[in-house]
């Protein structure tokens, strides 16, 4: 039986995949990592409040076996790149390697398509530069999923998504762009759910329409 940790738990993909994990008989435990106290049904789900400025005064919440990575913010939400880079890649990667020291064996990240440290637009230069300082770490598996423009239910509203969500599944219609069409956080959520049950080691990226099971 397993403990599985979820960073990012009251996100878009983060809610789908606690709901997921409670119902998955292999996990015995859920830990939903968040910044306010959040009420879960299932007794499986323990939820633990982390000051991620003081995160030395939380390195036992991140016992587990498998560490879902899906915290993420806006520059809207954070109020600036340099805020938002804290969230999106220094918090992350501090719970990572704090993780890694408690013993959690399975790093599975949601990055984005496009991710990279070379980039001119800062969110997929952040992304890059977290996927880049996660390879650095001895996890003996990592699972990385660059998935397109992502579709669901969100706290807030992001017009460039929503934009996107009705433009995207028409261009998508056409062979040559399908694998680009978006993809609902609860698809994520199932995708990594299936990948923490399989059997594997190493790192390896899941692109775009990869993701789709």
């Amino acid at each position: 039986m397993k403990t599985a940790i979820v960073l990012g738990a009251t996100g878009l993909v983060g809610r789908h995949l606690v709901e997921l994990l409670a119902q998955e008989t292999a996990f015995e435990k859920v830990i939903a990592v968040t910044r306010r106290p959040v009420e879960y049904a299932s007794e499986k789900v323990l939820n633990q409040v982390v000051d991620f400025d003081a995160l030395e005064n939380h390195s036992d919440v991140f016992k587990g076996d498998v560490l879902f990575s899906c915290l993420g913010t806006t520059v809207k939400q954070a109020g600036s790149i340099s805020a938002q880079r804290k969230v999106d890649l220094d918090y992350q990667h501090q719970v990572a390697k704090v993780a890694l020291e408690k013993g959690v064996s399975h790093y599975i990240l949601v990055s984005a398509s496009g991710a990279n440290a070379s980039s001119k637009s800062a969110y997929l230069k952040m992304k890059g530069e977290l996927e880049d300082a996660i390879s650095a770490l001895p996890f003996e598996r990592i699972s990385v999923l660059q998935p397109s423009l992502l579709k669901g239910q969100r706290d807030t509203f992001r017009l460039g998504e929503e934009l996107g969500n009705h433009i995207l599944p028409i261009l998508c219609t056409l062979p040559f762009l399908r694998k680009y069409r978006p993809i609902s956080g609860h698809q994520v959520a199932k995708k990594m759910v299936s990948l923490a049950l399989s059997v594997g080691n190493g790192k390896k990226y899941y692109k775009l329409d990869e993701i789709f099971l």
